[in-house]
Order: structure tokens, then sequence, then C-alpha cells
């Protein structure tokens, strides 16, 4: 009788090992094909895309890509004439600290920042605008990092965006009514990252009724509630659409629909309230030149000449 219980529990303790170790690797095969999940405290990483020779070669020979764009910019109820840049460029960047990286390292992530910039005047005083977005090349999570910038005569504003175990936000404003604060959010797509995921892969965009954080530039210059919103997204041969119901906005992203993806302009066009009325108003970006360029060694007064390639004032 004894022999039989031992025998018994000998086959139930190895019956139950077989069963842990089956299921430890259920959960790694498993969590291989996950993807990204929007609203979710603890992102999972979606598998990494494969990045292609012409990717390599364009984008880690040393240089920065550098597009300029004449703009037509609504603000105030008016459209201004300006100018816009969009800077691509590779670097390495630590994950803690969310800065750039100032040596190479395996723990390092490797990311394509994206620096845009906006500047036109209003009546007697300038804008000056500047969003810097850091996502990795892997193209298999969020942003780690948003940060933009406002300023004009008034003062200016400032807000930044970190991939956490949330989104940590920090803003500053001259405004009384948004002042200087802290906060989470649960994670979303942001609008900031779409523009870089589509100059890995336009394939990889998210399409269809999703909840989308919009551009720091957008949220700072209409004081709206920086929060996920539900949008609706669609993409066509060279272009990515984004729409906004509750925002009444629309952004079209037109774009080389062959490598490497260039960005050929913008339009974003929502309700702007002025003083007198209110109407729809169309902001459109047009490209004017593009540049690769190791431009953080371009710093001489002889290399302003670069300015005039690029079409800049």
């Amino acid at each position: 009788m004894i022999k039989i219980i031992n025998t018994n529990l000998k086959f139930v303790l190895i019956a139950s090992l077989v069963m842990l170790c089956f299921s430890c690797k259920d959960k790694e095969s498993k969590t291989s094909e996950l993807v990204v999940t929007p609203n979710s405290k603890t992102e999972v990483l979606a598998p990494k895309t494969k990045l292609s020779k012409n990717f390599r070669d364009y984008w880690y020979n040393g240089e920065a890509e550098i597009t300029s764009y004449k703009l037509e910019q609504e603000r105030y109820g008016e459209i201004r004439e300006g100018q816009a840049l969009l800077l691509f460029v590779t670097e390495d960047f630590l994950p803690e600290k969310q800065v750039k990286a100032d040596n190479y390292s395996d723990s390092n992530t490797p990311i394509l920042k994206m620096n845009a910039t906006k500047n036109f005047v209003t009546g007697i005083y300038p804008y000056s605008i500047m969003q810097s977005t850091f996502y990795p090349v892997a193209n298999n999570q969020h942003a780690l990092k948003i940060s933009a910038s406002v300023q004009e005569w008034c003062g200016h504003v400032y807000t930044q965006l970190n991939n956490r175990d949330d989104f940590e936000v920090v803003t500053h404003s001259y405004f009384q009514g948004e002042a200087d604060s802290t906060f989470n959010l649960e994670k979303s797509w942001t609008e900031n990252e779409l523009w870089i995921k589509l100059r890995i892969d336009p394939k990889s965009l998210p399409v269809g009724e999703i909840e989308i954080i919009p551009s720091l530039e957008y949220i700072r210059l209409n004081h709206d509630e920086l929060k996920s919103y539900k949008a609706f997204t669609s993409l066509e041969n060279g272009s990515y659409t984004i729409s906004y119901e509750d925002l009444d906005r629309v952004l079209k992203i037109n774009f080389n629909p062959n490598f490497p993806y260039d960005i050929l302009g913008w339009e974003e066009t929502s309700t702007s309230s002025s003083d007198a009325s209110e109407e729809v108003l169309t902001t459109k970006a047009t490209k004017l030149k593009t540049l690769k360029s190791d431009y953080w060694n371009k710093k001489s007064v002889s290399d302003i000449k670069l300015r005039e390639t690029l079409k800049l004032q």
C-alpha cells in the first residue's frame, strides 16, 4: 500500500514539473507575438522591425536629413507665412536617463530622432516652435521621450513626456490657468511618434479607430487638455490621415511611398476661434529642399551658405 502511494506521489510530482515547464515556455512564445497595446500600464514590446540595407546605408552614414518647408500657419483666425523644418537623425539613447548617450554601449537604445521647428510672425511679434521626438528604430514601442517648446513675446511654454511605467508629463507655462504641473497618463499612441514610424515603415502605421495623444504643439497652441482622444486614421498610397472628431481637426501627412519615405508636406485643418467669428482654416507645409549633412560640424561663418541651399531665410 505504501509503495503504491509513493509511486502515485512521484507521478504527480513529475507531471507537475512537466506542466510547469510547458507553462513557462508557453508564456515566452506568446510574449514575442504580442503587439504594443495602447492604454497599458506595462508596455509590451512587439517584434522588432528588421532594418533593411537601404535603411542602414541611409540613416547610419554619419549624417542627418534636413528638409525645409514653406509654411502657411493658421493662428488667431488668419494664415501666416513662415518656414518649417524637419530634421531626422539616428542617435544612441540612454533608456534610464532618457537623454542622448555620449558613448556607445550595448545597453543603449538606438533611436531615430525628429526635431520639428516652425517660425512665423503674428502681427508685430514672432513665434518659434520646436518639438523633439525620440523613437526606437526597432519600431516596437512608443516614443521614449517627446518635448515641445513655444516662444513668443508674451512668454514661453514647455512640455515634456517621458515613457516609463506610465507616460510621465511635466509642463511649464506663463498662463495662470496652466502654470507648472506634473501628472501621469496611460500609454497610447502619440501623434508625434507616428511621423517617425512613417519614416521607418509606413505599413506599420496604425489604421482605423484608435486613441491618440495629439501633437504637443497643437495642445499648447490651443490650450486643450493633454490626453488621448478618439481618432480615425487611414493610410493611402502616399498619405496618412488622422481625424479627431472631438477636436474638429484633421491632419494629413503626404509622403514619398518609396524609401526613404520622405515627407513631402502636410495639411492641418481645424476650426479656428477668432475674435470675430469661427471659420475653418488650413495650415499647409510644402517641401522646399532636402539636405543630408553632419550639421553639427557646420558651425563656421562660411557654412551659412548651406542655409541658402535649404532656402532658409
